[in-house]
């Protein structure tokens, strides 16, 4: 039967390579009644659409946060009590942790409210409401507009209606564009600024598996870590105070432990980041072919230097883990992500798909004067953007992302104040203090030797790869000043240079005078950066904003015609970083020929993977023991312990600490990432092999009250059994 059924999928693919799937999109909360609550239902959710976002009445959007810039993280106690990745927080607790107290390594409980630490720069952002904005954005736009004229009246409307939906509170809001600008919504946002770590496991829980395991399944990843946000006597936010008090919100995610069974719906909650659904075969092209093997070359090379010194002294381990892991994490996402392509001969689809389009297109003459050159225009600017991409990577990965380059840009608001006509000490003063404290930040997780050698190494690929009329002016010094020799220009760079050193670089920052401008601009680490950052400025970048807003432009008119093509269609708008909705099932699936996914992990696969000399794969002593005494207490399922779970809900980065919910609105797990065959997804969905994984919350529970002993943690949660 099963095969039948995988039979009829890959015809209807074939025949219908964009259908939408019920576990395909990101749906927009506040349409989910119109487009999705049916669908949903049908499924097996047995709350309303209401239930999930509503404006009017507290639901669960108020507990749903986007945590720091880049995950999403919930509420799961009247007392503010927030959930959310290890991985997320990860670079929180590096910063609060010392060699002698290493909360990253050894974990961190806060035994009551007076130990729960301040995280400086930490916050995290509640949705108050969104808006369909799309009619006062584009007033005043017209089709004949260049997207200059277009961009700038559009500006305007924006801040308008900032303005107007701020008015008088102490709301932020920000409008973002959806299907390529062919619409407009508006967020109005509450910042909460005084966050505060309150549990963590070890890492040989919370990265159980580490980069051995990113983007895997099976998984065994206790991916979790607890914070809480505290506000002002009004339960708004506030700046950092001993005086603030617990933040009370709106809704509570209540918890079940009754796990969840194959095909049991789920839904996801949270902020996905960036996908590009409805890109065409030259973009997909351009990608997987130019963009992704320059980049995944590139980082290998970072990551094999950065392995071969952690390996050898635990303070550079410690300094350059969050490093590492935010390397690889890209690294590994971009080879599965080609691979899926390749696999889902995602090209081809594309391809036949815009072979139908063109065929409609050409059916009707008020569609060929509108839509008849969309796709050769399209296919002629990706030509030019791939090169233009080629050029943009490596000034990036092999380029700008060199610590040393990084560190000196950090003294660029001082060389811009000091050519300012009028410029106060204030003023100075206030630069010096914002670059003090970003080079002090620096250079905590800092390794000269480390820098050195990637220095070299990107520079020569960099020379490489790159024609000489279309590289930075620094390889032509290279050439007349150190016969082209980039380790000689490396040895000039760090003898020479401030910032090679953490002592010069701070004293030159806190001793700044404008008089000292010159040893600045005559410092090779600067000179570097500055160099890299005009050849950016003065030849990149004119060309990639022209080219890409050649492509903008082409791809909302393309966007705009896909939906003609296909009315029936359900369009969901790609991921960008604002609240969605996916949802799907519960699901194992196979991989590849022969090879079987159950949809559940085990604490028994904890203990198959032990490697000691590994340390992926370490396991934790407590954890050990409450393993061999079977004592998993209420959270264990058929006599042992469920530790992860696999669904087809559609997710991207962002989505990581997201909340997933079962079909009464309970929460049943922690998204934390997705399988490597299906890390395509931000390009093209496959309900066969997409799966995101999830910390299953029986673990969760169980790793909080077994193992931390943190029992007064759960007594401020909501557990369904």
């Amino acid at each position: 039967m099963k095969s039948i059924f995988n039979r009829l999928i890959l015809l209807l693919l074939i025949l219908f390579p964009f259908i939408s799937f019920a576990d395909e999109g990101m749906w927009i909360p506040m349409l989910l009644e119109k487009m999705n609550e049916k669908d949903m239902s049908r499924l097996g959710m047995r709350i309303t659409a209401s239930d999930i976002y509503d404006i009017n009445n507290s639901s669960m959007k108020d507990a749903i946060f986007l945590f720091g810039g880049g995950c999403t993280a919930s509420a799961i106690s009247a007392e503010g009590l927030l959930l959310t990745n290890h991985h997320c927080g990860y670079g929180a607790i590096q910063r609060l942790s010392t060699i002698e107290n290493d909360m990253l390594t050894n974990g961190f409980w806060a035994v009551g409210r007076q130990d729960e630490l301040y995280c400086p720069g930490l916050t995290v952002t509640r949705l108050v409401k969104m808006e369909d904005v799309t009619a006062a954005a584009l007033s005043g736009v017209t089709d004949d507009l260049t997207e200059e004229a277009r961009a700038e009246i559009i500006e305007k409307n924006i801040k308008e209606i900032k303005d107007e939906a701020t008015k008088d509170t102490h709301y932020e809001a920000v409008v973002k564009p959806f299907f390529y600008g062919n619409q407009y919504y508006l967020f109005v946002n509450e910042i909460f600024k005084d966050i505060r770590l309150v549990g963590a496991p070890p890492s040989s829980i919370g990265n159980f598996g580490g980069d051995s395991d990113n983007w895997m399944w099976p998984r065994h990843t206790g991916d979790f870590s607890l914070f809480r946000i505290y506000s002002n006597q009004n339960n708004q936010p506030a700046e950092y105070s001993e005086d603030n008090v617990p933040y009370k919100p709106l809704y509570v995610l209540p918890i079940s432990i009754k796990g969840v069974e194959e095909n049991d719906f789920t839904f996801v909650f949270g902020f996905p980041g960036r996908t590009e659904e409805y890109l065409p075969s030259y973009a997909i092209e351009m990608i997987t072919q130019i963009q992704n093997p320059t980049r995944i070359n590139l980082r290998r090379q970072k990551l094999d230097i950065y392995e071969s010194f952690m390996t050898q002294d635990e303070l550079v381990k410690l300094q350059y883990s969050n490093k590492q892991k935010g390397l690889a994490n890209a690294w590994k996402k971009w080879i599965g992500e080609n691979n899926g392509i390749q696999k889902l001969n995602g090209i081809d689809k594309k391809k036949e798909y815009e072979l139908r389009f063109q065929q409609w297109i050409d059916q009707s003459a008020e569609r060929k004067e509108k839509y008849g050159n969309i796709l050769s225009k399209l296919k002629d600017t990706y030509e030019i953007l791939g090169g233009l991409q080629l050029e943009f990577s490596y000034l990036l990965e092999a380029g700008l992302d060199i610590e040393i380059v990084k560190v000196a840009r950090m003294t660029f608001g001082l060389k811009n104040l000091s050519e300012k006509e009028e410029t106060t000490q204030d003023e100075i003063q206030k630069e010096i203090e914002k670059s003090k404290k970003q080079l002090l930040a620096f250079y905590k997780d800092y390794h000269q030797p480390i820098d050195r050698q990637i220095f070299i190494s990107m520079l020569q690929n960099y020379r490489k790869a790159i024609e000489t009329k279309k590289s930075p002016a620094v390889f032509d010094i290279i050439d007349k000043k150190f016969k082209g020799d980039i380790s000689l220009y490396a040895d000039y760079v760090f003898k020479k240079s401030m910032f090679a050193n953490r002592t010069t670089a701070i004293s030159f920052v806190e001793n700044f005078k404008l008089s000292r401008l010159k040893r600045l601009i005559k410092d090779p680490g600067f000179q570097l950066a500055n160099g890299l950052m005009d050849h950016y400025r003065n030849q990149l970048m004119p060309a990639l904003s022209k080219t890409n807003s050649d492509k903008d432009s082409l791809m909302r008119l393309y966007m705009r015609a896909q939906m003609e093509f296909e009315p029936e269609r359900r369009f969901y708008p790609d991921a960008n970083s604002t609240l969605r909705v996916a949802y799907g099932s519960v699901k194992s699936f196979y991989p590849r020929d022969a090879v079987f996914y159950e949809k559940q992990t085990t604490i028994e696969g904890i203990m198959e993977k032990e490697d000691p000399k590994n340390e992926d794969y370490i396991v934790d002593g407590r954890l050990k023991t409450l393993y061999q005494t079977k004592d998993f207490g209420r959270y264990a399922h058929n006599g042992t312990l469920p530790i992860c779970f696999i669904a087809s809900n559609h997710t991207t980065g962002g989505n990581s600490g997201s909340p997933v919910f079962n079909g009464n609105g309970q929460l049943v797990g922690l998204n934390f990432d997705r399988v490597w065959e299906g890390t395509m997804s931000d390009l093209m969905f496959d309900p066969e092999q997409c799966r995101n994984i999830m910390l299953d919350m029986r673990y969760c529970l169980f790793l909080i009250d077994k193992y931390a002993g943190a029992r007064h943690l759960l007594d401020e949660m909501i557990v369904i059994e």
